[in-house]
């Protein structure tokens, strides 16, 4: 007895055929006995024969239902029985249903009721009750069968509906993790080379700061992307070391760390008692801060930040502001400072922090200056440690 899927029958399909068997023989006694006939040897192995030729009905349906009421008939006239439609026909015929063509489908609905009705009530070409019965039986098998067809259809189009919108969330989670990557540590690496090279001719410690913090950066670019990627092929080849850590709130100071020593005056605060963060969460929280404090070292020059992490009863929240030139009146500090484009940035920060419901404002200030703002849902934990307000 085979298992295997790509064998001639599965273990599930010789449970059936020895069913189907068993209930057909036991019928055909019955019949037998209830007419005064005795039971041949003959007919109880053809009528075995026809429920083992089930076996081959997932991988040849018209062949399997062609030998089933074949051997039906033959077992029919051998002793003549009164009217019944078997189990063997019934598998038979809803799996060429299943599995074929309308065009064969109709066929077969059409052929088995009279072949299976070949010697029942003692007639040669059977009586008009049996073919009726039988008929009757027929449809009924094949109208499950369609049933059953559509349904599984509509679920594998269901299953290949929800995988395409895995890929494609997963296509822009990646493109996320690598536009915070890349368009982080590059700006970094950016603004050290130049403040190196500014400095190289009269500040030589300023400019091997400036290069330390260079490599650092460029050193803790590859790891992000390493650890991005030893995601993509996980499974595919056995892992040598545990992977990184994800970085989370924990991370925030050394993201500022990195703000002020790309020249960007960076205050960080925290208000509220301090918690373990979900990973997930914790990661959003880093992203954005990073994300925001990249935008403003872009767009705000020499302006001053000022990253404020909130941990409250159900939610954290956090707001990054620059005082750079914001939107004031025409003619005043606006004009100093285009509005910033709704950028693959600021849309990779809304999508993160909408898959963890939470909500994200971004917007100039009146007064001058850019705010960006996200709060996220948290459940309370039990283990939270209590602290208070920590300006960094």
């Amino acid at each position: 007895m085979s298992t295997r899927a790509d064998g001639l029958w599965t273990r599930n399909d010789a449970l059936v055929a020895v069913g189907a068997a068993a209930v057909d023989l036991t019928g055909f006694a019955l019949d037998t006995q209830f007419e005064g006939a005795p039971l041949e040897v003959t007919a109880a192995f053809l009528v075995t024969a026809s429920a083992l030729a089930l076996l081959a009905r997932r991988r040849h349906p018209v062949l399997a239902l062609a030998a089933v009421l074949v051997l039906v008939a033959v077992a029919n006239l051998t002793c003549a029985v009164s009217p019944h439609f078997g189990l063997a026909p019934v598998v038979a015929l809803y799996s060429v249903t299943v599995a074929c063509r309308p065009a064969v489908v109709t066929a077969a609905a059409l052929v088995t009721p009279p072949l299976a009705s070949l010697g029942q009530g003692g007639l040669p070409f059977g009586s008009a009750l049996s073919v009726l019965a039988n008929t009757g039986a027929a449809l009924l098998v094949v109208a499950t069968g369609l049933v059953v067809k559509r349904r599984q259809r509509e679920a594998e189009a269901h299953r290949m509906l929800l995988a395409d919108r895995a890929v494609a969330e997963e296509r822009r989670r990646i493109a996320r993790e690598l536009h915070d990557i890349v368009a982080h540590h590059i700006t970094t690496m950016q603004l050290m080379a130049g403040g190196a090279r500014a400095n190289l001719d009269h500040d030589r410690e300023a400019a091997r700061e400036a290069l330390v913090t260079l490599e650092g950066s460029g050193r803790m670019a590859l790891g992000e992307m390493r650890q991005l990627l030893d995601v993509l092929r996980a499974g595919e080849e056995p892992d040598t070391a545990p992977p990184a850590p994800q970085p989370g709130a924990a991370d925030l100071e050394r993201i500022v760390a990195e703000s002020r020593l790309a020249g960007m005056e960076t205050r960080f605060t925290v208000h509220g008692p301090v918690r373990p963060l979900p990973p997930t969460v914790g990661l959003t929280v880093f992203r954005v801060v990073q994300e925001a404090l990249t935008n403003a070292r872009k767009h705000a020059g020499n302006a001053r930040a000022h990253v404020r992490l909130t941990y409250r009863q159900d939610e954290v929240a956090v707001e990054v502001r620059d005082d750079g030139p914001g939107s004031g009146s025409p003619g005043g500090p606006a004009s100093a400072r285009p509005a910033r484009p709704a950028g693959y940035g600021l849309i990779g920060m809304r999508e993160r922090v909408a898959l963890q419901g939470g909500t994200l404002e971004a917007a100039p200030l009146d007064e001058g200056g850019f705010r960006v703002a996200a709060r996220l849902p948290v459940a309370t934990g039990a283990g939270a440690a209590r602290g208070e307000e920590s300006p960094r």
